[in-house]
């Protein structure tokens, strides 16, 4: 992860200088602070804020306290990174020797912020830097962890106006091992830069919310991968793996997740104007992916695939078992009557493209009617409505009831009056409408 790179840099920067200045008084490394400062400025770019420097002995290390990288003139006024306290375990052998040997990092409150801009680069870049210049010959650090940090990214608008915050990560700890830093340095490196774990008391991307965030952790160079990643979700739970690229000028994502047990009227909350539109617990696999755009609604662009199943359930504003029931001037609805809005189960395939969700295949369990169908629902706002299907009456009717369903449109199979229908208008105010066969 680039940021990382930026702190180890920096700890490497300041090991170095202590070595070559400090070594004739160890004890008093503080009052180097400023060159130390100063030499992290003309590496970085970046100003560069330093509280306070300790040596111990027992163990040998280096603490550094209020630690902080301030963003460019181009970004909003704030920190890049602030850390609270670093812990630099060193190897005395090493150090004796003249070389800078890091054998762990202990990072405590770190809070890291991301932006892009519009044009490409990243707040925590530094477009003067050399991809070639080796800046310290440092081996790979053996355990770097991290103790209740925060992550929160976000982008520029085009008009460099602050865009809304799409990820955040709360309560973050982390154990990263054989931390490379001479390819965390190189931005030319293809290599693995670390691996590890991470654990996250509450992340957010998007609109979509998790809790208890267990995940293994690669970085690599402008990219981030997540694997065997398990989560709390609404009530229920998710696995899965999420990749997070940083190249190029707009960023990107992919993911992949199996859902289990999500409660569908808390998921839906989280999206302010499908709140309350449908009960129900959720089951299934999804696969998303999308470019980040430097827009108020960044994720705009989402593109994905999956199945889902929802069981036991109600969608009130639909009332799809009386709807349908009285497009056949059924009188007595029967089951329909006590729950007109609810299912027993909806399972479907789902196609997520141009802010539209659609379906080639939909089956409904309902109350007194089945149905079978397909169709799409927009996301943009406007929840439009269009969806095709058939609808069976699962209750056998008597002879007048059958004979004046088949005079309006529909036909008796198996006993069981069967006809076809749309459905157009919202979610909010759908309307439902008989179609003929040959349409």
């Amino acid at each position: 992860m680039t940021i990382l790179r930026t702190i180890i840099l920096a700890v490497a920067a300041i090991l170095l200088v202590t070595l070559f200045f400090a070594i004739p008084a160890l004890i008093k490394v503080d009052r180097y602070r400023p060159q130390i400062i100063s030499y992290l400025q003309q590496k970085t770019g970046k100003q560069i804020e330093i509280q306070r420097l300790d040596l111990t002995f027992f163990p040998l290390s280096i603490r550094v306290d209020g630690f902080g990288i301030i963003n460019p003139a181009l970004f909003p006024r704030g920190y890049v990174v602030h850390v609270t306290r670093i812990d630099a375990g060193l190897d005395a052998a090493a150090l004796l020797h003249r070389q800078v040997v890091i054998k762990s990092l202990v990072l405590e409150n770190p809070v890291i912020h991301l932006i892009s801009d519009p044009d490409g680069p990243w707040n925590f870049e530094n477009p003067q830097a050399s991809s070639s210049q080796k800046v310290f010959p440092i081996e790979p650090i053996a355990n770097v962890q991290i103790k209740r940090g925060e992550v929160i990214a976000s982008n520029l608008l085009p008009s460099d106006a602050p865009g809304p915050v799409l990820f955040e990560a709360h309560d973050i700890s982390s154990e990263l091992s054989n931390v490379n830093l001479e390819a965390i340095i190189n931005p030319s490196s293809s290599s693995v830069d670390a691996v590890g774990t991470l654990k996250a008391g509450r992340l957010r991307f998007g609109s979509l919310q998790a809790a208890n965030v267990d995940t293994e952790l690669r970085l690599e160079e402008r990219q981030i991968v997540f694997s065997n990643v398990v989560a709390q979700m609404y009530g229920g739970s998710a696995k899965g793996e999420f990749v997070f690229k940083l190249s190029g000028k707009t960023p990107s994502f992919a993911t992949k997740a199996e859902v289990h047990g999500i409660e569908m009227a808390h998921l839906l909350a989280a999206f302010g104007n499908a709140q309350g539109m449908m009960t129900g617990k959720m089951a299934g696999d999804l696969t998303l992916v999308g470019d980040i755009e430097h827009s108020s609604h960044p994720l705009a662009d989402m593109r994905g695939a999956g199945h889902v199943t929802v069981r036991n359930g109600e969608v009130p504003s639909l009332k799809l078992n009386a709807n349908l029931m009285k497009l056949m001037h059924f009188n007595d609805l029967g089951p329909a009557k006590d729950a007109p809005g609810a299912f027993n189960l909806i399972s479907t395939d789902l196609q997520l493209a141009n802010q539209r969700i659609a379906s080639t295949k939909i089956d409904i369990d309902g109350y007194g009617v089945d149905v079978d169908g397909s169709g799409s629902v927009s996301v943009s706002g406007s929840n439009a409505l269009d969806y095709r299907g058939m609808a069976q009456i699962t209750t056998k009717q008597g002879f007048f009831t059958n004979t004046f369903g088949r005079l309006s449109g529909g036909k008796l199979i198996d006993g069981k009056l069967t006809f076809p229908f749309r459905i157009s208008g919202t979610i909010q105010n759908p309307v439902f409408a008989k179609v003929d066969d040959d349409k």
